[in-house]
């Protein structure tokens, strides 16, 4: 089997990573210490497509496969994770949730605006009761002429007060639905901003529903089909949050490379002893074990080959990678790893986030065992 990249994706790769390092890397810091991303930053990666990057061109989007989008996750995830995130909860969750579940008018009033920037999205489905256990959800959907009423609170929304649309799972009469519903619907406030230990530039908040009404025409799908969207729309950043911790991981992996060649000790660079080498040896091979299995989970999922045992190892072993080459490069730094002077310091917490995106590590290795096991087990 060939897994080179062809011609087109490693052009897309290249303009990827000049945008991420341009545009992106330089105000990582900033990012971080303001707790939100630079104004404009959004509407430059809309203009490079970056927005609408899986989106039909019909949609004004770029129609990119999923290696090619794994591709700009990874450029992202090394320049920013918050804005690898920010961008994924966007595009990947929000955006290809309408393409996927909605109706032709939602597809053409929404998603060449999303595609712009003009609108961003967000995915609103964890409850404070009600995180990995979605039949917990207690939202409520009640029928009232021709729409519905939302009474209830939503936590964790990523997106929260820059989204101009939210996708809402709530409980209708007939089981758990979707909704969308454009910021500014009275009854809608944007709650508290969640003090995060790392990705500071996301803007995660609470959205409390009180008595927001929302059209029948504005539900995704049938009523009691919010599970399976959700549960469709979850493969789709797994993989993106996959490859963004790919790139994470590399960025780590260079910051600890700069140091341990500037960094003297008893007259030498510590790059020359055999412990700290053995650090980036270790990595090294974590790093592109995962390169290769972000790639070809991508390429599975332009197959639609993709099973849920697949997306559980790359999102596993994805966190576990990001987590492991983060602390060892601390480590690398000593002291200054502990100083937010550094950029690893920053990195560090950011990957800290990457065990419970997504899905926690818990909920992928029960998924692992309970698919290896499947059918062997007898009452």
């Amino acid at each position: 089997m060939d897994f080179a990249l062809n011609e087109e994706q490693v052009m897309f790769q290249s303009m990827f990573r000049d945008f991420a390092q341009q545009e992106i890397a330089p105000h990582a810091r900033e990012t971080d210490e303001h707790e939100a991303l630079p104004e404009g930053l959004l509407e430059k990666a809309a203009e490079q497509e970056l927005l609408g990057a899986a989106l039909p061109e019909k949609f004004d989007g770029a129609e990119l496969d999923w290696v090619s989008i794994c591709l700009l996750m990874a450029e992202l995830g090394r320049a920013c994770l918050s804005t690898a995130a920010v961008i994924a909860s966007h595009a990947n969750l929000a955006a290809l949730t309408i393409l996927d579940a909605g109706t032709d008018e939602h597809r053409r009033s929404y998603l060449p605006s999303m595609a712009s920037g003009e609108v961003i999205g967000a995915f609103a489905l964890t409850e404070p009761q009600a995180g990995s256990d979605w039949n917990a959800i207690q939202t409520s959907a009640t029928l009232q002429g021709d729409g519905y009423i939302l009474q209830g609170v939503k936590s964790w929304v990523v997106n929260g007060s820059i989204a101009g649309l939210y996708i809402v799972f709530a409980r209708a009469p007939g089981g758990i639905t979707a909704f969308l519903l454009p910021a500014g619907v009275p009854g809608l406030h944007i709650g508290y901003r969640e003090r995060t230990m790392g990705l500071r530039g996301c803007q995660i908040h609470a959205l409390y529903l009180k008595g927001c009404r929302v059209p029948e025409a504005d539900r995704l799908g049938a009523e009691g089909e919010g599970l399976a969207i959700a549960a469709r729309a979850l493969p789709r950043y797994q993989i993106a949050i996959a490859a963004a911790a790919l790139g994470v991981s590399e960025a780590a992996l260079q910051e600890g490379k700069q140091f341990a060649v500037e960094r003297k000790q008893f007259g030498v660079a510590i790059a020359t002893k055999q412990a700290i080498g053995n650090y980036f040896a270790d990595s090294i091979v974590e790093i592109e074990t995962l390169r290769h299995l972000v790639l070809h989970s991508a390429w599975k999922m332009d197959e639609g080959t993709i099973s849920p045992s697949d997306l559980a190892i790359v999102k596993l072993h994805s966190a576990r990678v990001a987590r492991t080459v983060a602390n060892r490069m601390v480590q690398v730094h000593g002291g200054y790893g502990f100083s937010n002077e550094y950029s690893v310091s920053r990195i560090y917490r950011d990957v800290r986030a990457l065990d419970v995106m997504g899905g926690t590590d818990q909920l992928q290795q029960a998924t692992l065992a309970r698919n290896y096991f499947q059918g062997a087990l007898v009452d």
